[in-house]
């Protein structure tokens, strides 16, 4: 993210908490491609800034396609009705053709209004006078997508947030099955919830396995610790069975696997320069849970450097034919299975 994922987490949360015991912002600009962070900002600014019994003369939720600018700062200069305060939202603003001329109420907000300016998947100009106007006198929420190397770190600390733990291999399952979709995570993790024993304090692998939908099996979280192994027939099997699913995307499995082989070789860099760095550094260097380092202790061993930049630049050719050049008559299951058995032969 812009400012990183998790200052970006700890100013959202603050923003809810400060809700919940009434304390708003005259203006609040929730932003980013990652659409997770200002949806949940907006939804808990509306939850609480209202009584229900207010929220008929002083709460205004509009679309920016259909409200223009001027609409919008005349609703917003409005003065409550038996409140103390009322509630302007643009939900997509981003669609509004006026969306900067914002600035001139922004720069003088009513203190006694709170303006929500929620765009989805996309950034207001940070040199325009909107951006720069919230910045000095509200709360600006920049919420970009986290990369795929960050996920499980992110519902380590999501789950934390929740009361819950969950183990390094449920987080990294979780992950696998959600991507970086936060907003899909947060669904999973409430159906989860509700299926969980009373008084349960941590997730495993098994309860997501359970109530996600997706086997550890047959995964390519399992397969990419196979291949770390060099274990041949395991990694055949699976590869079969993964490409066999009708879900199956030869782009997004060869994804997966790049990011596995691109921390092998950010690590065998990271154990050249630093031989005797202990296990929390090394983990850190690479984005994983210290659980993880006996599987890439093995990698390295397994994968060389020489070895491991040719995986990689297998990798990129077969990324290249998953996407429909020069594949020949292959399958997207072929391919994969083509691509586990070159990748043991490297």
């Amino acid at each position: 993210m812009a400012k990183g994922y998790a200052e970006t987490d700890a100013l959202c949360r603050k923003i809810v908490a400060d809700a919940r015991r009434k304390e708003f912002k005259p203006v609040y600009l929730l932003m980013g491609e990652e659409p997770f962070y200002p949806d949940m900002v907006c939804e808990a600014i509306i939850a609480e800034a209202l009584e229900d019994e207010e929220r008929d003369f002083n709460q205004t939720i509009c679309y920016g396609a259909d409200v223009t600018a001027d609409a919008v700062i005349t609703a917003a200069r409005r003065y409550p009705m038996f409140a103390q305060r009322q509630l302007v939202v643009v939900k997509e603003a981003q669609a509004m053709k006026s969306l900067e001329e914002l600035a001139v109420y922004c720069s003088r907000p009513l203190e006694s209004t709170v303006l929500v300016i929620c765009m989805h998947g996309a950034s207001a100009d940070r040199r325009k006078s909107l951006y720069k106007s919230v910045s000095k006198i509200g709360v600006v929420v920049e919420s970009e997508p986290l990369r795929d190397y960050e996920i499980s770190r992110w519902i380590t600390s999501y789950y934390s947030g929740l009361g819950l733990k969950i183990a390094p291999d449920a987080a990294e399952l979780l992950g696998e099955y959600a991507g970086t979709d936060l907003g899909k995570i947060a669904v999973e993790t409430e159906k989860l919830r509700k299926n969980l024993p009373e008084g349960a304090a941590e997730v495993t692998a098994s309860d997501i396995e359970r109530n996600v939908g997706i086997s550890r099996q047959y995964s390519i979280f399992e397969l990419t610790r196979e291949l770390s192994r060099k274990n041949a027939s395991a990694s055949l099997r699976m590869a079969a069975h993964i490409g066999s699913a009708p879900k199956f995307a030869m782009p997004a499995a060869v994804s997966a696997l790049f990011m596995h082989f691109n921390r092998i070789l950010r690590y065998e860099a990271f154990l050249m320069k630093n031989p005797r760095a202990g296990n929390a550094d090394r983990a850190r260097a690479i984005g994983v849970s210290p659980y993880f380092l006996k599987e890439y202790d093995m990698a390295v061993t397994a994968y060389p450097l020489r070895k491991c930049m040719a995986v990689i630049a297998l990798l990129r050719d077969y990324d290249y034919k998953g996407k429909g050049g020069e594949a020949g008559e292959a399958t997207q299951d072929q391919l994969l299975v083509e691509l586990v058995a070159r990748i043991l032969n490297s």
